[in-house]
């Protein structure tokens, strides 16, 4: 199923892509952009400018699941504002479904907010994918646990239960009448079962980071009285903070293609998953790019995975390894009670036979920021070495 919103994108006045609605929307709330002038300097503002005045909308105030105002992250491939909370059940449903960015910790691009603006936002995709809710299923609130906010975005978007039924050719249930699409509303535990996943075609998927640390790891004791039950969803799991993940090169990386190789990363953290760019023709690739996990409260390895792309062949493996994040993590918190304010080492990860180090990964740090340098020697292949850059980020931001 495509996740295209159909609809006019004339040129208003010349100006390429301002006929989408959101656009429409944020000239309707803002008079000043009525002129031509204005037009014209909202377009042509940079990406981060730009996003800050969707973010501003109406209907991207609040968390498109749950409706917590103030959302700082984002379904790029959905199109959708949400909280911290729902985004890490989105990271859970695959990036096939949702890819989840941070409104402020990514770097975003002119293509991705035109993108952006031409999923039309949280009204207009809410209108779509809960245009058939049935008034006995009720959305998540901010209050909500991580349980009742799983159970209402899969079926939201993974089941796409409630999809408009154009869409959806036979809606499976009546839908509520008189209800906000972008707000939050009042929410009850559903333990109604839920139908076997439905086989619909895959969506497809088309970091700046703050100073203080403190009081970001710390728990309510509302959420900490009970341990949540097990389950495949990472999404459903307590989750105490964020890792940026930057993946900076690959050198002499192992031959899959002849004399070269085509190699992309994946990265897993428990049942979260994320992915580089391929680069092509390449033995000791650059990436230099950036990617963000959740951290589950039970801290598993970080999981590192090579791959050589194969048009027409499955992509053969070029590698693996994994990463103890704890001493990283344990660093922050330390951090985070302490008056540190200098640049200063916080403490290392000692290279040695067990583990796959090259040199000692030493946790530093600077400008209010904990970071880590590893240098990791890929197992179970020939040859091949990674170097990663990692960043404790508290969920405040």
């Amino acid at each position: 199923m495509e996740m295209e919103i159909h609809q006019e994108n004339s040129d208003i006045n010349g100006i390429p892509g301002s006929g989408s609605c959101l656009y429409d929307l944020f000239c309707t709330e803002t008079p000043s952009l009525n002129s031509q002038s204005q037009r014209e300097r909202w377009m042509i503002s940079g990406p981060q400018e730009r996003l800050d005045n969707l973010m501003r909308q109406a209907g991207n105030k609040y968390c498109a699941d749950c409706g917590s105002s103030d959302p700082k992250w984002v379904s790029s491939s959905l199109g959708v504002f949400i909280c911290i909370k729902c985004s890490g059940i989105h990271r859970s449903l695959g990036v096939h479904i949702s890819k989840v960015l941070s409104l402020n910790l990514d770097e975003w691009t002119d293509e991705q907010v035109d993108s952006l603006v031409n999923l039309g936002g949280n009204t207009v995709i809410n209108k779509k994918y809960e245009a058939c809710l049935p008034t006995y299923i009720k959305k998540p609130k901010p209050s909500s646990s991580i349980d009742e906010r799983s159970d209402f975005i899969r079926r939201k978007y993974e089941f796409l239960q409630f999809l408009d039924s154009e869409e959806n050719l036979s809606c499976p249930f009546i839908p509520s009448h008189g209800r906000s699409s972008s707000s939050g509303q009042s929410s009850s535990s559903n333990n109604i079962p839920l139908p076997e996943k439905k086989r619909y075609d895959k969506q497809t998927t088309k970091n700046r980071i703050g100073l203080s640390f403190r009081n970001s790891w710390g728990r309510k004791d509302s959420e900490s009285k009970t341990t949540k039950k097990s389950t495949s969803l990472a999404g459903m799991v307590e989750f105490v903070g964020l890792v940026k993940v930057n993946v900076v090169k690959g050198t002499n990386l192992a031959i899959r293609d002849i004399v070269t190789s085509d190699p992309y990363v994946i990265l897993s953290l428990g049942n979260q998953s994320v992915k580089t760019r391929v680069i092509k023709n390449n033995l000791n690739p650059v990436w230099n790019e950036s990617l963000m996990l959740s951290i589950p409260e039970s801290i598993p390895p970080l999981r590192v995975i090579v791959y050589d792309k194969d048009a027409f062949k499955n992509d053969d493996f070029m590698g693996e390894a994994e990463i103890d994040i704890q001493p990283l993590v344990s660093a922050a918190k330390a951090y985070e009670k302490s008056s540190i304010n200098e640049s200063m080492q916080l403490g290392k990860w000692v290279a040695s036979g067990d583990n796959t180090l090259v040199k000692d990964g030493i946790i530093s740090l600077e400008e209010g920021k904990v970071r880590q340098e590893i240098s990791l020697r890929l197992q179970n292949v020939e040859r091949g070495v990674l170097e990663i850059e990692l960043e404790c980020v508290p969920l405040t931001q």
